[in-house]
Formats: C-alpha cells, sequence, structure tokens
C-alpha cells in the first residue's frame, strides 16, 4: 500500500509536470526530470504520462518511484 501523496500548493493558475517535478525534487536532480517523464515513469491520476508540459491545476496526483504529490489549487478566498 502507498503511502497518502503529499500536497504540493500552487502559486498561480497552474504548473508544468516537469516543473513540478524539478520543484519537488521527486526525480532526485532536477535534471532527471525530462528522462524520467520520456521513459513513462511518471503518472498523474493513474495514467502514465510522458508529456512533460502537461498542464496540472489542482487536484492531479502525480507518482514517480513510490511518491505521490497531490497538486492543490490555490484558494482564493
Amino acid at each position: 500500500m502507498s503511502a497518502a501523496p503529499t500536497p504540493f500548493a500552487l502559486r498561480g493558475d497552474l504548473i508544468t509536470l516537469e516543473a513540478l517535478i524539478k520543484a519537488t525534487d521527486l526525480a532526485g536532480l532536477g535534471q532527471l526530470s525530462r528522462a524520467v517523464i520520456a521513459d513513462g515513469a511518471v503518472t498523474v491520476d493513474g495514467e502514465v504520462e510522458t508529456r512533460r508540459g502537461r498542464k496540472l491545476r489542482g487536484g492531479e496526483v502525480v507518482r514517480l518511484k513510490g511518491a505521490a504529490v497531490r497538486v492543490e489549487a490555490e484558494d482564493l478566498q
């Protein structure tokens, strides 16, 4: 059983998949983010995602190597 996703709060409307992986250090080194995405090692909401420019706007769960991050939209209240 995998651990609960770590929350990641957006600062703005969206973040790209590659930027999220770099910001959360999911790939270990920032320069590896492009490679792990291209290799099909990243899933978004349970589906393999190979587009590094995939826009994440909140609510998505990104998984890589057993780690998970939930993208949370900015609270505008």
